[in-house]
């Protein structure tokens, strides 16, 4: 006999399966229980609340600190029929009052809830009067000081289980270490919650670090080459490189946005409007914009900054590929990026754990861009996942072309020596420029002004170019051989220098690549890269059924014009890709594809039918596609990632 939970999943979301442990956490909750989820992003978590939700009686009330994304998560909700409403500093006093009213009233399925919204008694009084059937608990690693993005408010929601003791509890999230899972564990007072843990592994993704030498250009090239007319996102540490780096997109025909918190509310609403709603669009972001978003085909995350932790880099990285199709997570990478990184972890605030748990997460980012082995393996073992890739993916750059490494102790030593010359000889301390022109013997105006010309050390690396030394006090200082120090940026020895000096430790050190990757089509021995938008989609057809998918994506856009929503609102591309594939005659047969269920069956099947209808006859005979693994989080919503959070009652006062 089929069970409630998975009729509910094919009579609304449209699907016949659940994907991995989907079905046990939604059994597991339905039946009374909690239980700490964690899933890769894309990885379906928001079923694991919603099914729940409409199968026990009662409102599920979601916590989620996506203030500024509700509204996007309930009309996604709403279009499959789903009652969804949500709570938040953005709306007026009547419009909160309507949603009090449907909560009261037993009107909605879902109910959705910042935290800060909690430390408010008129919303506890709220909850109190009405009947709650979960509390699911979004972006849990919030509650975490040892997470990437530690939220004070999220404190308070262990009062949920001392309130509600009957109200089974969720707590979801998609990037958690161990030390991060125990702390949200105990935070949340969830000691007998059943503990899911999902492989971390998103296959489809091609992780790329290459040298940062004109990242600028780098980008454009990537993007020209590989994703022209691609959806994407580009991440930017300042303010002001977002602002250079969308105008420098747009000035070479990239069309291209700014996003961040120095923008008024208006033009950073608008952005993300356009982001969310037109084909081909990127984004050059801060870490304020991209999480939560549940846009399914991005095509492209890149970085021209280092990010701060692995889980910020996964995290981010995430929002690429949510339909399962090719996508790539490229990053430029270079010796400023770790110094700049090391100097905002001195100067930042906090105490000295604070800053501790800083540096080890950027000991790990470093160890990730370092790695001369398969960049996916090193970053599932970060998340305890050891044995969850093999020793090479085959879709990493790293082993797609596997550097070379080389016995860099002496070259080691002999940085080490100019920082010991320059500190002990002369009372000094310089950067990276100043030591590499004395290594390489360069009588510049400051080395001559300092004397360095006199120095023992002086001229003797002439055996390595100005970028491989750069490459050397890089990696040094990625191995914590080097530190840096002061406004400055100075160069210092750690006390593991000693040992490399002593001729104790041998160092290993990556060739800096001559010709990194640059093609996912180059990679795999494909071709037509940069065939423009939703080719990714549209590759996996046979080429006379390209037309079917092109013009139901054209109806797509139209009607997600008249409604005022995303495209993926009305279908994903998975979708509309096994429409064209299947080619259904009946709003029978339509009914069966995976992401059609009950409502918009009844909402879109005629117009469905009728472009189909339009154009003629099926062409060839393909069997249907199984979109079912691509498909299965096309109602996660978009509380699956997130952005430097919005704030109540002042969103972007901390950014």
């Amino acid at each position: 006999m089929e069970s409630e939970a998975r009729a509910t999943l094919q009579r609304v979301f449209g699907f016949e399966a659940f994907r991995g442990e989907q079905e046990a956490v939604i059994e597991h909750v339905i039946a009374g229980g909690d239980a700490v989820v964690l899933m890769p992003t894309g990885g379906g978590k928001s079923l694991c609340y919603q099914i729940p939700a409409l199968v026990r009686p009662g409102t599920g009330v979601v916590v989620s600190p996506l203030i500024a994304l509700m509204q996007d998560q309930v009309d996604a909700l709403r279009a499959l029929g789903v009652r969804a409403g949500f709570m938040n500093s953005t709306q007026d006093f009547d419009e909160r009052r309507v949603v009090e009213a449907e909560f009261l009233a037993g009107e909605l399925d879902l109910l959705y809830l910042a935290p800060e919204r909690l430390r408010l008694d008129s919303s506890l009084e709220l909850l109190s009067r009405g009947k709650i059937s979960v509390f699911a608990i979004d972006e849990a690693h919030c509650v975490s000081q040892w997470g990437h993005d530690f939220r004070p408010d999220y404190l308070t929601l262990s009062l949920l289980g001392e309130r509600w003791p009957d109200v089974p509890r969720i707590a979801l999230t998609a990037t958690a270490t161990h030390a991060t899972h125990r702390e949200i564990t105990e935070r949340l007072a969830m000691p007998d919650a059943r503990h899911f843990v999902a492989s971390f592994d998103r296959p489809n993704i091609q992780y790329r670090i290459v040298p940062k030498a004109d990242p600028k250009k780098q980008l454009l090239g990537f993007l020209r080459e590989e994703h022209a007319g691609d959806a994407g996102i580009v991440y930017c540490l300042s303010r002001n490189s977002v602002e250079k780096t969308a105008e420098f997109l747009s000035r070479n025909g990239i069309e291209a946005v700014p996003y961040h918190a120095g923008l008024d509310a208006g033009t950073r609403a608008a952005h993300q409007a356009r982001f969310l709603r037109e084909d081909g669009l990127v984004v050059v972001a801060t870490i304020a914009f991209g999480m939560g978003i549940d846009k399914p085909d991005v095509r492209f995350v890149a970085h021209l900054d280092l990010p701060k932790s692995v889980e910020g880099y996964y995290q981010e990285t995430g929002r690429a590929g949510r339909d399962g199709l090719p996508s790539t997570a490229w990053m430029a990478y270079g010796l400023g990026d770790v110094v700049q990184q090391r100097k905002l972890i001195q100067s930042g605030e906090g105490d000295e754990a604070f800053r501790r748990r800083a540096a080890q997460h950027l000991d790990a980012m470093l160890a990730l861009c370092e790695t001369a082995g398969c960049r996916r393996a090193r970053l599932l073992a970060y998340f305890g996942q050891d044995d969850a890739a093999p020793a090479g993916c085959g879709n990493c750059d790293t082993c797609l072309t596997p550097p070379e490494t080389w016995d860099g102790t002496v070259a080691a030593q002999k940085v080490l020596s100019t920082v010991v010359r320059l500190q002990r000889e002369r009372g000094q301390k310089f950067g990276t420029v100043q030591i590499v022109d004395i290594l390489l013997g360069k009588r510049t105006a400051k080395v001559i002004q300092f004397d360095h010309d006199q120095l023992s050390v002086f001229g003797i690396g002439e055996d390595l170019s100005e970028g491989e030394w750069r490459g050397v006090v890089r990696q040094l200082l990625a191995q914590g051989l080097l530190a840096v120090e002061g406004e400055y940026g100075t160069l210092v020895l750690t006390e593991a220098s000693g040992a490399v000096l002593r001729r104790e430790r041998e160092v290993p050190l990556r060739k800096e690549p001559k010709k990194p990757v640059t093609s996912r089509s180059e990679a795999s021995g494909t071709s037509g890269s940069g065939r423009g938008k939703a080719k990714a989609a549209a590759a996996e057809l046979p080429e006379e059924l390209v037309p079917a998918f092109e013009a139901l994506r054209a109806w797509r856009a139209e009607q997600a014009r008249e409604q005022g929503v995303p495209a993926y609102v009305i279908f994903h591309d998975a979708t509309l890709r096994e429409i064209a594939t299947v080619w259904p005659g009946s709003v029978a047969e339509l009914g069966g594809i995976s992401g059609v269920g009950e409502k918009k069956l009844a909402t879109y099947g005629e117009g469905v039918l009728k472009v189909l209808g339009e154009l003629g006859g099926r062409p060839g005979t393909e069997a249907r596609a199984g979109s079912q693994d691509v498909a299965a989080d096309a109602t996660g919503s978009a509380s699956d990632d997130w952005p430097e959070m919005d704030a109540e009652p002042e969103p972007d006062d901390w950014m």
